[in-house]
């Protein structure tokens, strides 16, 4: 498939999902515009961006598709697949279709998208943003994403590359890591695993994740690691707005 010119507008916010998508961006080089969306407002509720997203969440993205019209694409996954298919013609995070290594990646992509996140966003709910202790729940989702995070270096433990899948850094990798280098605030100790913690200073260094995780906002979660009033204000602050949202989304 030839190269199409990119006509991309990312609508984000600074989360694990968020990041995905601006990172992939970045390392392809691909050319896009940003608006940000702040969900502590539920600007992802309003009709605007519904048209966009009926699920009401973010990450979304529009372009321009081959048929001349506008494309209107949701869930991090599979925005991240589009963006290769269409534009990743050099195969730079990614194998081409029909490749033993193809199927490889998506494997990693569902277990991040059906399994790492869900797990981990409902510890980080239960641990930091629930109006009350509930023991179970705490245990239940650290200990399943405290598993997941076994899963993930024993696979590395075994990778000649360093990355999930074969020699280089695929969107795989990039789904996973805004959530791996947050492990803390679901209550994981990466040190735990030494060679997920390779692979975190390894995504780290590439310069795409370095500008892509930035993106709407500075991204400060190794910053915050180190600073625990830090992480029980910008809990607190969380929880407030989080609550809200959902008491709002329980009346529909």
């Amino acid at each position: 498939m030839a190269a199409r010119t990119p006509d991309l507008h990312l609508y984000t916010t600074q989360t694990p999902n968020g990041i995905k998508i601006s990172i992939t961006l970045e390392e392809l080089g691909l050319p896009y515009k940003v608006t940000k969306i702040d969900i502590a407002k539920n600007t992802q509720k309003e009709p605007w961006f519904l048209e966009i997203n009926p699920n009401g969440r973010i990450p979304a993205l529009t372009d321009t598709f081959s048929d001349g019209k506008t494309i209107r694409l949701f869930e991090s996954g599979s925005i991240q697949q589009y963006l290769v298919d269409q534009y990743d013609t050099e195969h730079k995070i990614s194998y081409p279709r029909g490749t033993r290594e193809f199927y490889e990646m998506n494997n990693w992509l569902f277990f991040l998208n059906s399994g790492l996140g869900p797990m981990q966003g409902q510890s980080n709910h239960f641990s930091r943003y629930a109006p009350e202790h509930i023991e179970y729940g705490i245990n239940r989702y650290k200990n399943e994403t405290r598993r997941l995070y076994g899963v993930l270096n024993k696979h590395l433990e075994s990778s000649t590359s360093g990355y999930l899948v074969g020699d280089k850094c695929t969107i795989a990798d990039i789904a996973h890591w805004g959530w791996v280098t947050a492990a803390f605030w679901a209550g994981v100790d990466i040190d735990e695993f030494p060679a997920l913690k390779a692979w975190d200073d390894r995504m780290l260094a590439r310069p795409g994740v370095e500008k892509g995780r930035h993106v709407p906002d500075p991204h400060r979660m190794k910053e915050l690691q180190k600073d625990p009033d830090a992480i029980k204000r910008n809990a607190e602050e969380s929880k407030k707005w989080i609550q809200e949202s959902m008491k709002q989304d329980a009346k529909k």
